[in-house]
């Protein structure tokens, strides 16, 4: 963590001139290569094309406020230290920063050494992390923020990139499990105009049909009950940005077409009033069931699928991702090794072929889960098959030859419960439900 010179670099950011330059003048006193903005858009260029260790950033700024950049930051290069800077007093904002990913604040006036020590501790946790910059900057893995290099996953990164160049509308279809919400991050914060605006997570489903016209549109004081104050709807909270609307498919039949209407005026109007307000919203759209299905169940709009049906993105499942598993697999591994204090285990070549040949219905979630398991429940520094759930280490595979009768079938299975228990023929016994007579009946 540092530039070519080996000082740590720092990013300050204050609307303040004066104390900007204060502030850049001790830190580069103390040994530090500092850089300066005077906004959040600013700041953001310079994030853009300069590694930066810390930023320091002033809440109250035109436009992009502090808690904005923070949340840019932390959706975009995770592994920079943040301090924010707040007025005597306003402890709910401090409150705020934290929520939103800042690792300190510091209360204004603060002294010279007050800065200092909290650069020194900040800079020094970013280092016991022991993050490699090389994992975040300058590669596929900075650039969508999803890992993997096979076939499906590089025309998936082509489709990102191409849908990341303009505003229209996006259906991503895909598996749970698989990493909708973060391909449509990768869109909204690779477009150069609204990257810097709020990305905004909706999920459908668990929005009380009751409440849907308020939570997305907005209300007005008085409009019902409880509504004691007027409040924006996500459309309008993700103006200029993008709202990303999760497993619409589970959107009520009945609040299709009011959502059909929105999309088609690119106008809300609030609960409780009556004039209309433009927006400037980007919408991405996901979900994991067939939408013409559902349109012709009549559980879905014709109108509103062919609206959303502008660019579709269709994400792989991990199992048509080739050797992306292992790939994924040592990733999570050494990244809940480093948190649990644990040196890198190590893959048995049992439990490489269990991870492949597996049919992941819950996807990189599932993969994700099962090795951070492994690495709880075993003591030993290695990962095996034999600390696999069994529905997965004798889980009969799709993609195994149809060609074989149903006794060969049985007796490959047989064989194989037997191998993956390192030869208990009791264990084996066990999981198959069959007596020993025809246990060895199948074995010879």
């Amino acid at each position: 963590m540092s530039d070519q010179s080996g000082k740590e670099v720092i990013l300050i950011v204050d609307d303040n001139v004066i104390t900007c330059e204060v502030i850049r003048r001790n830190l580069e006193i103390a040994g530090y290569q500092v850089f300066a903005a005077i906004s959040a858009e600013s700041a953001i260029e310079i994030l853009s094309r300069q590694k930066i260790d810390l930023l320091i950033t002033d809440y109250k700024m035109p436009k992009l406020t502090g808690l904005d950049l923070i949340r840019y930051v932390r959706d975009h290069l995770k592994a920079i230290g943040i301090i924010m800077l707040t007025g005597y007093g306003s402890i709910n904002t401090a409150v705020s920063a934290i929520k939103e990913g800042a690792d300190e604040y510091i209360t204004k006036p603060f002294t010279d050494k007050e800065l200092l020590d909290a650069v020194k501790k900040n800079i020094q946790q970013q280092k016991d992390k022991n993050i490699d910059p090389g994992l975040l900057y300058n590669d596929v893995w900075t650039q969508f923020g999803i890992m993997g290099q096979s076939r499906n996953m590089l025309a998936l990164y082509s489709k990102i990139e191409k849908a990341s160049k303009n505003d229209a509308i996006v259906l991503i279809s895909g598996e749970n499990g698989t990493g909708k919400e973060l391909v449509a991050r990768a869109i909204h914060y690779n477009h150069k105009a609204r990257s810097i605006y709020p990305f905004i997570p909706v999920n459908c489903p668990g929005i009380p049909t009751s409440l849907f016209e308020s939570e997305l549109f907005g209300h007005v004081k008085g409009a019902f009950t409880g509504a004691i104050q007027n409040r924006k709807g996500f459309f309008q909270a993700a103006e200029k940005g993008c709202l990303f609307l999760d497993e619409i498919s589970e959107l009520p039949f009945e609040l299709q077409a009011k959502l059909l209407r929105v999309l088609q005026e690119k106008e809300v109007c609030r609960v409780g009033e009556t004039q209309v307000k433009k927006i400037d919203t980007r919408i991405i759209a996901a979900t994991n069931k067939n939408l013409t299905d559902l349109v012709d169940k009549g559980l879905f709009r014709q109108d509103l699928f062919f609206r959303l049906n502008v660019i579709t993105i269709d994400i792989p499942p991990l199992r048509e991702r080739e050797n992306d598993i292992i790939l994924l697999a040592k990733h999570f591994a050494l990244k809940y090794a480093k948190e649990l204090g644990k040196t890198e285990p190590v893959f048995t070549e049992k439990a490489i072929a269990s991870l492949k040949k597996y049919s992941w219905p819950g996807n990189v979630r599932e993969l994700e889960n099962l090795i951070h398991r492994n690495l709880i429940m075993n003591e030993k520094n290695h990962i095996d098959s034999l600390n696999f759930p069994d529905m997965m280490k004798f889980n009969i595979l799709c993609d195994q030859r149809l060609n074989l009768s149903l006794e060969e079938m049985s007796r490959k299975y047989v064989r194989d419960v037997v191998e993956q228990t390192g030869g208990n023929k009791a264990k084996a016994l066990e999981i198959l439900k069959i007596d020993r007579k025809t246990l060895l009946k199948k074995l010879t």
